[in-house]
């Protein structure tokens, strides 16, 4: 994921952030029908219906976010973002080990992105907006993982995305003249689409959506070891007690209740 938002941003000098974003939706869903070849049923019905939201919801976030970053500084963004999948885990908590295991992610994160409120008003927008966005990603995925056609579904939900965000593809015209750049554009689907979200369809089965949204957490984490073992970005010491307490909230969250497989 962190991969593909490198090279996205790279994309903003020659496209649009919601262009950028666009042509992520776009790349994703070739390689999924490519991949999965969905069945006719998967067209039709509540199945695509659901699919077809999940695809809309997801990608309209992704072009939320796009446009806040393009704006706002990087972890302002993120933590602002974060919002959404910590309503949905303050919906799921049950105790006040939940309660507390929260909170300890709620602060670890904050402590990791360095919020700083600046930047401007409709970057602030832009990102609560992929708040909200996030939660309805979390909940419909929920839907397709279990109830859906799980990997299936992110195919035709992707699809169904491009076409209906097609307007924006408005922004990406220098993209279409470079071949290099059209392949980076496909690359940022499967980098920062195909491949998590289909984890994201896994984790998804095996856990309940307040866990999972308590898992989301464990992204700035990574981030942040890749950093340092790669990039040797030494911590710093707020960023360093963050990343204790978002492990130590995840591991201190009840385990929930499981729900049945799913087709992927």
């Amino acid at each position: 994921m962190y991969a593909g938002a490198a090279v996205a941003v790279g994309l903003f000098s020659v496209a649009s952030p919601a262009g950028v974003a666009w042509l992520r939706c776009l790349g994703a869903a070739m390689v999924l029908l490519a991949w999965r070849r969905p069945p006719r049923s998967a067209w039709t019905g509540r199945t695509f219906l659901l699919a077809g939201a999940f695809g809309v919801v997801t990608a309209g976030m992704n072009v939320l976010f796009y446009e806040a970053i393009a704006r706002l500084p990087l972890g302002t963004a993120v933590a602002l973002e974060f919002t959404g999948p910590v309503v949905v885990a303050a919906f799921g908590s049950r105790t006040r080990r939940d309660v507390f295991a929260l909170l300890l992610v709620a602060a670890g994160v904050l402590a990791i992105a360095d919020v700083r409120l600046e930047g401007s008003l409709s970057g602030v927008l832009f990102a609560l907006a992929a708040a909200a966005a996030w939660a309805g990603y979390i909940l419909l995925g929920k839907r397709v993982a279990v109830g859906g056609n799980g990997i299936d579904g992110l195919a035709v939900g992707f699809t169904v995305g491009t076409v209906v965000l097609s307007p924006l593809a408005l922004g990406t015209g220098a993209v279409w003249g470079s071949p290099r750049l059209l392949l980076l554009g496909v690359g940022v689907g499967v980098l920062a689409t195909v491949v998590p979200y289909a984890l994201d369809q896994v984790v998804l089965r095996k856990a309940g959506q307040a866990r999972f949204a308590l898992l989301l957490a464990l992204l700035p984490v990574t981030a942040g070891v890749i950093g340092f073992l790669w990039l040797r970005q030494v911590p710093a010491l707020p960023e360093a007690l963050g990343t204790l307490a978002v492990v130590a909230g995840v591991a201190l969250r009840s385990p929930g209740k499981r729900d049945g497989p799913a087709p992927l």
